[in-house]
């Protein structure tokens, strides 16, 4: 009988779970689960972990960086352990899902984190992202998020401004950006073809006069309350998204995810299906 324990690693008292030799170890931020044995393989086992593959147990519906975790795991357990013909059917099955799931319908498509909806609006109002100059003010798990994001997309003149330098250098440090002290504001923003502030600032610290009145200039205001004037909007050439919009586009693209649930599941069926067939098989005498 194939066997799992799951663990949810917010719970209060998480269960410590040991890897052993003949078993696949999947550990992320959100969870901790251990597949091994051989034999049967239950259809509640098989669901659950179709399910975490194509996305729908994620924090973030249809997230694709559990597949990948998901394949290294199972690649590392097949190259350091003894796994069962079982055990490797049910991970070779999941990846499948996980494929399908991403190809056939649109669980994956369209950006639900305010960081993602962040450098799609950049990638699709800027031709060239590689060519512009993108300052980010506030480090913090939103910004280094938008980092990432930015230098997987090409971004390669960052510059990180924080109230504290030494924060800021840590940060610019890992992603390869130029660290500044928001002291040095008004040089910032003059270099600055775009600007992200996502500070706990309780006031707000860019207004219009803040800005080179005569650069084109794209400004993303992640906080709340507001970093950056509402007025500066009225700028012919400063267009600002405001924390509402980012928002607004995320439960968008969540609910075209929402709507493509059923057609996973189906995924989800047709591969247990499969699954199924393959253990009757494999029961019958040679």
């Amino acid at each position: 009988m194939v066997h799992s324990i799951i663990v949810n690693n917010r719970s209060e008292s998480p269960v410590l779970v040991a890897k052993r030799s003949d078993g696949v170890l999947i550990k992320t931020c959100a969870r901790t689960e251990l597949y091994w044995g051989e034999g049967e393989i239950p259809v509640q086992t098989a669901r659950h972990l179709f399910r975490v593959a194509a996305g729908l147990e994620s924090p973030l519906l249809g997230e694709g960086a559990i597949l990948g975790q998901i394949k290294k795991s199972y690649i590392e357990a097949r190259e350091t352990g003894r796994l069962s013909s079982s055990i490797n059917k049910l991970f070779q099955t999941a990846i499948c899902v996980g494929h399908r799931t991403r190809t056939e319908t649109a669980i994956a498509r369209g950006a639900v984190s305010y960081s993602q909806v962040t450098v799609d609006i950049l990638c699709k109002e800027l031709t060239d992202l590689s060519s512009k100059v993108v300052s980010i003010i506030g480090v913090n798990e939103l910004t280094e998020s938008i980092l990432g994001f930015l230098t997987a997309r090409g971004s390669a003149n960052i510059i990180l401004a924080n109230r504290s330098i030494e924060k800021a250098e840590v940060l610019a440090d890992k992603y390869n950006a130029v660290a500044l002290p928001l002291s040095e504001k008004q040089k910032l923003l003059s270099l600055s073809d775009v600007v992200i502030s996502a500070t706990s600032a309780p006031h707000t610290i860019i207004g219009r006069d803040d800005l080179p009145a005569e650069k084109n200039q794209l400004l993303i205001d992640l906080a709340n309350p507001d970093d950056i004037e509402s007025n500066v909007a009225q700028s012919p050439n400063k267009r600002l998204y405001k924390l509402g919009e980012i928002e607004a586009l995320a439960q968008q693209n969540l609910k075209k995810r929402e709507d493509e649930i059923g057609k996973c599941e189906e995924i989800i069926e047709q591969e247990i299906e499969k699954l199924v067939h393959w253990q009757e098989y494999s029961k019958r005498p040679a």
